[in-house]
């Protein structure tokens, strides 16, 4: 467990890709079989335990430290695991310091009033690090900066075979993954792929810039909007003995099928189609702020089902049958899925419209207005629009030269902040979550601020620990973790807030949700009072209720 923790305490703190890369990579390398293979799969996610929770953590501590004290802690550090490793009576020598296999099978096979003993025991036996290792391994937030995908690019390097390789055979294996390492090393043939429905790694693109232009002839790609919705596979598959599996991933591989029934039930041809999950009604593409009414649901109820139907619009075909049409040109595969959604013939899946252009000229204006350029759907509803090489494969990553993405300018709002609150793992001691609203009328008639949106991006390191400094001496209450600060008409930080889209909200008090806001930077010369107003946004929302 101690190396365990070592390795995601210098993960927490290395910057660089590479550098994870280089430190799970020697991990992998250097720790024996099972431990590797559960710390594998602790960072992608493969690790949930029923009984552990949050909740138990926070009433062992209560049982061992004056309350107050540990709220007071709670609130400088920001986060849960930090500050109950930190404060847990240190107990050296009291047990034995456990392995992480031994953790692993303690916390899938405990009943729930066993749970609370024997976390303890692990937590009396273990330093700080180890502690916070433990408590973050429980509740299931590493919050280190590794993917799922970084973590077993580095697991591919063992082998020196391609990440693409260990995805193909990923979804047939268990943790701990022996056969997985068994193969890397070159001591076992490669895992057999026998699931019929595999995850394969999306094709991502670059965001185009202006002088890309010039150097790319526009006869030679296609475009089709960019939808704002998730993007997702649907992928289906028939064994030899005739059975089907039916799954839905999202980008990143994981497993969302069953909050979309609606989905699953409706692919009944075996391929893989990569698209965008969306809300449909009547034909139109519905709003992200109604998607969301779908998204993390672990059951779904028929009223749901109605009211929030579910639609993927398909951007690829990645196979067909047992065909994989990776290798073959986009303008093949697009053909190909045209022919399979046609044989489909199902509500549920439609095709992404393409966008006619003969110059770059043509595109931006189209781009500009996408309803009437043949979008379908409120402009709000598409994020903007995707280039693609008509030549192109589909490649794994990011590969250069093939797709782009030219996204809708951003809008930009001026705000006034309001809250701050402390951020988690590295940003923990700092200020670093900010509220800001923007002004209009009150009930008594006077001018107010009413909270628009929330950030904690866009700012640099040097620019958080001004604003943490200015949080800190422009306080004016305190709730937990969160500093309400100073804002009037006088005295008071403007943010220059950027947006990708606005939806109307009837959860926020200002009737409004934005879309991706971020800071795009500080206006320090800006009084409050000449910031925005709610009828600013309010003109810009998509028509309807």
């Amino acid at each position: 467990m101690n190396r365990f923790a070592w390795l995601l305490d210098r993960l927490a703190y290395e910057p660089r890709r590479n550098g994870k890369l280089a430190l799970i990579a020697d991990y992998l390398r250097t720790t024996p079989d099972p431990d590797r293979g559960y710390a594998l799969a602790a960072m992608t996610g493969g690790l949930v335990f029923q009984n552990a929770k949050p909740g138990l953590i926070r009433a062992l501590i209560a049982e061992r430290t004056d309350p107050v004290l540990f709220a007071l802690s709670y609130d400088y550090v920001g986060d849960l695991s930090e500050t109950v490793a930190l404060m847990w009576p240190a107990r050296h020598g009291a047990n034995d310091v456990p392995h992480l296999p031994d953790v692993v099978a303690g916390l899938r096979n405990s009943g729930k009033t066993e749970m609370p003993r024997l976390i303890a025991s692990w937590l009396d036996a273990l330093d700080e690090t180890g502690r916070w290792a433990l408590l973050k391994l429980i509740t299931g937030s590493l919050r280190i900066g590794v993917s799922a995908r970084l973590a077993k690019t580095a697991a591919a390097s063992l082998g020196g075979i391609p990440a693409d390789e260990v995805e193909q055979v990923w979804h047939g294996l268990e943790p701990p993954y022996t056969a997985l390492f068994a193969w890397l090393e070159g001591r076992a043939p490669r895992p057999e792929a026998t699931d019929p429905a595999p995850f394969r790694p999306v094709m991502l693109s670059h965001a185009i810039e202006d002088g890309d232009f010039d150097k790319l002839a526009a006869n030679e790609f296609a475009a089709e909007w960019k939808w704002d919705g998730i993007r997702v596979q649907a992928v289906a598959g028939t064994r030899a003995d005739g059975s089907r599996t039916v799954r839905l991933y999202s980008r990143t591989g994981e497993e969302i099928g069953g909050a979309f029934p609606d989905l699953t039930e409706a692919l009944t041809q075996d391929g893989a189609i990569d698209g965008e999950l969306l809300v449909m009604r009547d034909g139109v593409v519905q709003s992200f702020n109604t998607l969301q009414q779908r998204l993390n649901r672990k059951q779904v109820t028929p009223k749901m089902l109605a009211e929030f139907p579910a639609h993927i619009r398909a951007y690829d075909l990645l196979a067909e049958a047992d065909d994989d049409l990776r290798a073959h040109p986009y303008t093949e595969r697009r053909a190909r899925l045209e022919a399979f959604l046609g044989r489909l013939d199902s509500a549920r899946f439609d095709l992404s419209p393409r966008i006619t252009f003969a110059s770059w000229e043509a595109l931006t204006e189209a781009r500009s207005d996408p309803a009437s350029a043949g979008a379908g759907a409120d402009a709000e509803a598409v994020e903007g629009c995707m280039i693609k090489r008509l030549d192109s494969p589909y490649l794994p990553g990011r590969p250069k030269g093939y797709w782009y993405k030219w996204k809708r300018d951003a809008r930009l709002v001026d705000c006034v902040l309001m809250y701050a609150q402390r951020g988690h793992g590295k940003r923990s001691s700092f200020y670093s979550d900010y509220t800001f609203g923007v002004w209009r009328v009150g009930e008594g008639g006077a001018d107010e601020l009413v909270p628009v949106g929330k950030a904690y991006f866009g700012f640099t390191d040097e620019e958080l620990i001004e604003i943490d400094r200015y949080v800190r001496k422009n306080t004016l209450n305190r709730f937990g973790p969160v500093r309400e600060v100073t804002h009037t008409v006088t005295s008071g930080l403007v943010f220059e807030v950027a947006f990708e889209g606005l939806q109307r909200s009837t959860r926020h008090k200002s009737g409004i949700a934005m879309r991706f806001p971020r800071i795009n930077r500080i206006r320090w010369d800006k009084p409050p009072g000449e910031a925005d107003r709610i009828e600013t946004l309010e003109a810009l929302l998509p028509a309807g209720p």
